[in-house]
């Protein structure tokens, strides 16, 4: 059985960020990087929009200002990115503080899902060409702490140092991962939302600040905004119990492909639950079941014009005279998202939403498409045993399923940061 000095379960940013982090302290480091994927996955695939302020995509009870400026110094030099310009930004600035609303500036970098896709083949063929083996469609199944081995599907290997990375997706298997190794953790937190789609005539604000952040009242914000060749997507998620939902997402291609005139972004309302109930995680999966339920299997897409009469969309009423786009995501169900959707999400999402109108006005046309359920799984909170994000005697928990970024920036510092640690502990 072959021992690494370090393996690395998780193939996205805070994975490959740990990775590369832990070569730069010891190039003749062995590092095993594994993924259950065909292919390196994570938010680099997924549109690969990056943040480079703070605090967009750090927690601040892991990050303080200082320390996560630090990181993002180190990310940025690594990672070297074109920050996108920002322009003419005045007048929505104005129109936001006038009603209680925050439109945040932040330093942004956008390559695409196909820009993504070329930046992770090239990261895994350096990680390789410096002696890191990559395992992909390998499973991790689990860790025998006392003897230092990971179980994998196809084999064991020993350990010095572990780290787990697993990302939004891998939620579940992190929290059955921390239950197992007695790792203490809380997760009593989520983000729901939906995915609004427009045409960019109504949205015109993306020419100048390709993803605005908007702060609203009653923790309600907007997220992961796409234009040019934009479209809404479905993933699957597999909850706790086996079973399977999708929740929706944005993607945008890079600038080389032609522009749809569309846009879409996330506006999502966070909530933290407090005794009895015992998980945000499993409240959030109830809901997702209820928009399957009520979505036939598929989630719901309703109109603004529709959800403002209280009634439901129909197939047919998606081709009237107001409906001035075709919905990129034809495969969701319309209907009524208030069937589905609590009402204390309900009501701070159209809040928001109408003060967004005031701000850049258009947003609510009638054609405008909102897509249920958007939620976002990063709740999981583990008790560390350091600054690390050492959770457990020489295993590290780090990245969005972890609870320690939102986002790819974030997540590939929280990778530098457990190497740090490791480096740390090994005297490189």
């Amino acid at each position: 059985m072959h021992t690494y000095d370090c393996v690395i379960v998780g193939s996205g940013p805070a994975g490959l960020g740990c990775a590369f982090e832990l070569l730069a302290s010891n190039p003749s480091a062995s590092i095993l990087l594994l993924d259950q994927e065909k292919v390196s996955s994570g938010g680099l695939r997924n549109d690969c929009k990056m943040n480079f302020t703070w605090p967009i995509g750090f927690p601040i009870e892991y990050w303080e200002h200082d320390l996560s400026v630090e990181y993002l110094e180190r990310v940025e030099a690594f990672l070297n990115p074109t920050i996108i310009p920002q322009t003419n930004l005045s007048t929505y600035q104005k129109r936001a503080k006038r009603i209680g609303v925050d439109l945040l500036m932040i330093r942004q970098s956008h390559l695409g899902t196909d820009g993504g896709l070329r930046l992770i083949k090239r990261l895994i063929e350096d990680l390789s060409k410096s002696g890191v083996e990559i395992a992909l469609e390998e499973a991790f199944v689990g860790v025998d702490r006392q003897n230092k081995r990971c179980i994998t599907s196809k084999r064991e290997v020993g350990y010095d140092q572990l780290v787990v990375a697993p990302g939004r997706h891998g939620f579940d298997f992190l929290r059955k991962f921390m239950r197992d190794n007695d790792i203490d953790y809380t997760d009593n937190s989520i983000d729901v939302g939906v995915r609004v789609e427009t045409r960019i005539e109504h949205y015109p604000i993306v020419k100048d600040y390709y993803d605005p952040k908007f702060i609203f009242p009653e923790r309600t914000r907007t997220f992961c905004t796409n234009s040019g060749a934009a479209h809404v997507v479905q993933e699957r998620y597999t909850a706790a119990n086996g079973q399977h939902y999708y929740s929706v997402n944005g993607h945008a291609w890079s600038n080389e492909r032609e522009p749809n005139g569309l846009v879409n972004f996330a506006i999502l309302r966070s909530v933290e639950f407090t005794h009895p109930l015992a998980s945000g995680q499993d409240y959030a999966e109830n809901l997702a079941f209820l928009a399957m339920l009520t979505g036939g299997g598929h989630p719901i897409m309703q109109r603004i014009g529709d959800f403002r009469l209280g009634k439901r969309t129909t197939t047919e009423g998606l081709n009237g005279d107001l409906n001035d786009f075709v919905p990129s995501l034809p495969s969701c169900t319309p209907g009524d998202i208030s069937l589905a959707m609590p009402a204390k999400f309900l009501r701070s999402i159209w809040k928001a939403l109408k003060q967004l109108d005031t701000i850049v006005p258009g947003i609510l046309h009638p054609g405008t498409i909102l897509y249920y359920p958007e939620i976002k799984l990063y709740a999981n909170k583990p008790v560390f045993m350091d600054g690390y994000f050492q959770a457990s005697a020489d295993i590290y928990l780090i990245g969005d399923g972890a609870g320690t970024s939102r986002g790819i920036t974030g997540a590939w510092a929280s990778g530098m940061r457990a190497a740090d640690g490791i480096r740390r502990k090994k005297g490189w």
